[in-house]
């Protein structure tokens, strides 16, 4: 983390003990309303969620206090990352110690991403136990699902996905029975054809979907799909589980904060089918205009104005 992001954590950590909100160099009146300016007078059926991978820098500089910005800024709910297989721990702590962390603060965690990716030449066994390890640590923080975030380059071709559905319902198996849900998440390279072949449609066909929930990222659905969200949806409503919300800079197709982009949200979140849908996220990788932090701050203010009411 930069000096600029380290000096907000802790301005924001100030602020937190006083109990009102101090124009800084960071967050001014505009982006930091209090909490109940911005919500919604709708009931809402979801809680609002991070994708804890948006503030790594942060957390990994000052855990705690960035995830009670997290909590001030109104997000309720969060995604982890970062699982360490070797003395299972998240962020350096136990998940029995990480869990007290988060109640403490009085945020929730409902999925993981783990890497699964670095398992995919493993033997069944040496796959099973990692798959073991992953459910041990996501019963302790009270997870309702793990889940699999990503595809290393070499294995980005049809042959490999094929092998991947195959990986994806023995794991989906494996999680199921343990009383937890398992899904996949999406990036750009699942909608690559090949010899008239996609990734996407080789996970949705053969993979079966009592075990294989997932996890639609909808920026890389509208970045590189032939079908927009809406039509992946209505393919099998009741499989998509998870979203990831996040828009696209106008210029350079990268991530930006939401509103600042070229993803209309309020037209598409109006028309996505709900049926299946536990929980969101809202994420930015990178490219922040300032710091992730100030992200997730822009991010969280335009969300509630503009889009909660539509979740």
């Amino acid at each position: 983390m930069n000096k600029t992001t380290s000096n907000s954590v802790f301005n924001i950590k100030n602020m937190l003990r006083r109990g009102f909100i101090k124009q800084t160099g960071l967050l001014t009146a505009s982006t930091l309303l209090p909490i109940s300016c911005l919500s919604s007078t709708k009931m809402r059926n979801y809680k609002m969620g991070l994708q804890a991978y948006t503030i790594r820098d942060a957390m990994e500089k000052d855990l705690i206090g960035s995830l009670n910005t997290v909590k001030y800024l109104g997000y309720e709910d969060l995604e982890l990352y970062g699982f360490n297989p070797v003395d299972e721990t998240y962020y350096g702590h136990s998940a029995t110690g990480f869990k007290k962390i988060i109640d403490d603060i009085g945020l929730t965690a409902s999925s993981c991403h783990y890497g699964f990716s670095d398992y995919f030449e493993a033997s069944d066994d040496e796959l099973s136990t990692y798959v073991s390890k992953c459910i041990k640590g996501a019963k302790k923080l009270n997870l309702s699902y793990i889940t699999w975030p990503w595809l290393a380059p070499k294995y980005r071709n049809i042959e490999s996905f094929k092998i991947l559905a195959d990986k994806l319902n023995r794991i989906g198996e494996q999680v199921n029975k343990s009383g937890l849900g398992f899904a996949y998440h999406n990036h750009d390279f699942e909608f690559i054809e090949e010899d008239g072949q996609m990734g996407y449609d080789i996970i949705m066909n053969n993979t079966e979907s009592n075990l294989v929930k997932l996890q639609l990222d909808l920026y890389w659905a509208v970045h590189s799909s032939k079908l927009s969200p809406e039509e992946l949806i209505a393919k099998n409503p009741e499989r998509f589980v998870m979203w990831h919300i996040k828009d696209m800079d106008k210029i350079t197709r990268d991530y930006t904060e939401l509103g600042n982009g070229a993803i209309d949200y309020t037209k598409m979140l109006a028309n996505l089918d709900q049926t299946g849908l536990k929980y969101y996220y809202l994420e930015q990788g990178g490219n922040f205009a300032h710091n992730s932090i100030q992200s997730i701050t822009d991010s969280a203010a335009y969300f509630k104005n503009n889009l909660q009411q539509y979740l």
